[in-house]
Formats: structure tokens, sequence, C-alpha cells
């Protein structure tokens, strides 16, 4: 039997109009990283609001370590970490004394917070900025305090909220190598992101989320086997020469083919051999490609395949009604 740290059936959660979450199914095993992928827009946020108990589901139900997020919130609180899209750290105060006051309020043993927020002050190099009011922070700073602060409890669940929004290159790298080792040290991590990317490197298992539904649940490498072995990208001269290869690899060739303005995406199973019907077939009615790439499946590609637009692409935000409760751990 499957360990799940996390159990969510049915759960809907609307905004006036606004369908936020449109009957969400998810189960989360211990011990791994969990990706919610999708846009803006997409739900993402609200089902992390649900499982930390922020918001109350319309409908549906859903456990944390066995505890329902509505009816047992305060022991759910006591067992998870949430660090949101945008820093939650008082301004006015130090780094350290950020961490300390954490700690005072998850209730840990007075003997064991500054040793704690010294701990991960130093894993989130921010030691030399430590006793400096936040407010002098840059925006990384305050995002990796941010961070820090949902771990001072040693949560056996953490809840990351596109934890890489306004990170560099190095400090992202720096957080993923931070998450790998509190897997490997048992905790559980349900991460949101729009980083197809971050999710492929992280997480044992994604769930595509669009317009408040999951629209596919399997691994990366499942979910990329799906499409095929290869993909095969050519830039045409234009918008209705590329709609034209389109029309004819459809026609020829066992694939899927698609165009993005110039761009002809085409996803098999068939390998090398792929790229060689697709050329024959453009040559034979003198469509040349600008540009060829020949490379293997991308999260890029499932999302497009699934949604029809990118993670990335532009939507409108979700809801952002007042919380309800209020949630950092213990806090």
């Amino acid at each position: 039997m499957t360990d799940n740290a996390i159990v969510v059936e049915g759960i809907k959660k609307r905004y006036g109009d606004v369908i936020a979450l449109d009957g969400i199914d998810l189960e989360v095993e211990a011990g791994t990283v969990f990706g919610l992928l999708g846009p803006n827009g997409a739900g993402k946020t609200t089902m992390v609001r649900v499982l930390a108990t922020v918001l109350d589901p319309d409908e549906g139900r859903a456990e944390v370590l066995g505890y329902d997020v509505a009816k047992q919130a305060d022991a759910v609180r006591r067992r998870i970490g949430l660090a949101g899209q945008y820093a939650a750290v008082d301004a006015n105060l130090t780094g350290r004394e950020n961490l300390q006051m954490v700690g005072v309020l998850s209730q840990m043993q007075n003997k064991e917070i500054a040793p704690r927020a010294a701990e991960l002050l130093g894993a989130f190099d921010l030691t030399d900025a430590a006793d400096r009011p936040v407010r002098t922070y840059s925006g990384g700073m305050r995002r990796r305090l941010d961070i820090a602060a949902s771990l001072v409890h040693r949560p056996p669940i953490l809840f990351l909220d596109e934890p890489t929004t306004g990170l560099d290159i190095t400090s992202r790298n720096a957080l993923w190598d931070m998450i790998r080792d509190l897997v490997d040290h048992g905790t559980t991590v349900l991460l949101t992101t729009q980083y197809l990317e971050e999710a492929d490197q992280l997480a044992s298992r994604i769930a595509v989320v669009d317009e408040g539904k999951v629209i596919a649940n399997d691994t990366p490498v499942a979910l990329k086997a799906d499409l095929g072995s290869t993909v095969v990208e050519m830039e045409m001269s234009d918008d209705q020469v590329a709609a034209r290869a389109v029309q004819l690899v459809a026609g020829t060739f066992e694939g899927r083919a698609e165009s993005e303005g110039a761009l002809v995406r085409i996803a098999s199973d068939q390998g090398a051999h792929a790229l060689v019907e697709v050329l024959r077939a453009l040559d034979a009615q003198h469509l040349e490609p600008i540009t060829l790439v020949v490379r293997e499946p991308s999260m890029d590609d499932v999302f497009l395949t699934l949604t029809g637009h990118r993670a990335e692409s532009p939507t409108d935000e979700e809801p952002s009604p007042p919380a309800s409760r209020s949630s950092r751990g213990a806090a």
C-alpha cells in the first residue's frame, strides 16, 4: 500500500462566478516532490491555500498526514511549512529576528531557536545580512528568508508556491539542492511552478493543472514518453508555409504535427526515421525549412500538447481574496 502524505478528493473552490478548482483529485506519496505545473490562473495557488488551511474548500475533502484540512486545521498547521509566491517576512525586523519569531510562534524550545535560525541563515547565504533590517534586503534575499522561515520548525510537509520566482540562477540552483536534501531526509514537498525545467528537475510526479482541473498526472518520464521519442522543430519562412507543412505532414506521416506561428513541431516515436520522412515529404512539395532541430521531448512539449498554450503564457492571475486563516506552520 502506498504511503500517501497528502490525499485530495474532489476539491472545488469558487470565487463568485470564477471556478478556481473544479474537482481536483491528487495523491502525494510521502518523502517525494510532487509538482503542480500550470500557468497563472490555473488553480495551483488556490490548491496550496486549501491544503495549508488558509482557505476552506467549497466541496470535496483533503487530508495532510491523515488530518482533515477543514476539520483538523490546527493539527495540519503544526505539521506543515508554507512559502507563498510573495515574501511574507517583517521588513522592520532583521533576518535573524524574523526566523527567531517564527520559532517562538511555532512553540519550539527556547534553546533550539537561536541555533536553528543561525543554521538556516547559513544555508540560505544570509549570514552576513542576518542582523540587518529586512527592508534593506534585495528581492531575492527576501525570498530566500521567506523560504527559510517556512523551514524553522522542520515540518514534515512543505508547500512551496512558485519558490524560485525572483531568484537568480545561483540562488535557484541552491534552493533546488536544498529541496533535494530535504526530500532525502524524509520531507514531502508539494511544489507549484510555471517553470517546466523546475518541475522536470525536482518532481518525481507532476500534475498538469489548467483551468482548475488536473489534465494529466504522471511521472515526468511517462508524460514525455507519451509524445514519442523524437521531436522535430522547423522554422519555416512564414505562418502560411508552416500551416501547409503541418497539413502535408499530417497526411503522410504517423506523428503529431502542429504549428506555432512560423514554427512547425512534430512529435514521433520513430526516432531518426521521422526526420528522414518529414524532409522527404517537404522536399516533394518544394518546402524548405530555414532552421531544423531534432531533440527529445521536453515538459514544454507536454504542456503545449495538453493545453494548447505554454505554461508561461500570460493569463489572468488567480483571485486573491483575504485569507480566512493564516498559516506558517503553527504560526
